[in-house]
């Protein structure tokens, strides 16, 4: 990394490292290691999952104290969700200044989901080692927190099986869900919407909800639930 890459990232970050090894084993990807120093950001990210963790349930303690442990359990799991983390290192660009290995640029592992999210954690535990807590939690709150809370509240008290289902059938190289509006009934003030949920061509479960979007998440609900049983899809 030049003088001028580091102090492009280190102004989109918002901390300067007093340590520059820090920073570029936080970008490193293990595909990379093989031609350089045998260094990968992996023990950066194991460390920055925890902090990320920690400084989340401090945020969801201090802002709720009403909500009891099973919705601040729920909360906390949409705040730190892969969803959530991969949508703060797009925000940050944090593709365009990865170390990968010739195997990763060619499949595309600047854009991929599970690289950029760990790639973020690993920033969070470089800082955390640079400069502290403190600095670690500032840059959570205004990367990822404030963005994630931002209009969200009520949600986050509420699991999303939908972002749940699409993220169980990534990790398994499966594509994206389809969701088929089946049918709607009832007067305008009381409407039932029933809902499918379809992948590849088939089936895999149906809902109903009051609004679309009930339906579209109960239907998703079942869906992962059976296929987390090992059961046949709809």
């Amino acid at each position: 990394m030049t003088e001028e890459e580091r102090a492009e990232f280190e102004a989109i970050l918002g901390h300067r490292f007093q340590t520059l090894e820090r920073l570029e084993c936080a970008l490193t990807h293990r595909s990379h290691r093989q031609n350089s120093s045998g260094i990968d950001n992996e023990r950066l990210e194991f460390l920055g999952d925890r902090v990320l963790g920690l400084v989340a349930s401090e945020t969801l303690c201090r802002l709720f104290p009403e909500w009891d442990s099973g919705s601040l359990s729920k909360g906390l799991a949409r705040l730190v969700s892969a969803s959530s983390v991969h949508g703060a290192a797009r925000r940050l660009n944090l593709g365009n200044y990865l170390r990968l290995g010739a195997g990763e640029e060619k499949t595309g592992g600047r854009e991929k989901k599970r690289l950029l999210a760990d790639a973020y954690e690993a920033i969070v535990g470089a800082i955390y080692l640079d400069a502290g807590l403190a600095a670690a939690a500032a840059f959570l709150q205004r990367t990822l927190l404030e963005s994630a809370l931002d209009g969200r509240v009520e949600g986050l008290k509420s699991p999303d099986h939908k972002s749940a289902l699409q993220e169980w059938l990534q990790q398994r190289g499966l594509g994206p869900v389809e969701y088929r509006l089946r049918n709607e009934s009832g007067p305008d003030h009381r409407k039932t919407f029933e809902v499918e949920v379809w992948l590849s061509g088939e089936k895999m479960a149906a809902s109903e909800g009051r609004t679309k979007k009930e339906a579209e998440q109960a239907a998703a609900r079942l869906a992962l639930g059976t296929l987390e049983t090992g059961g046949k899809i709809a």
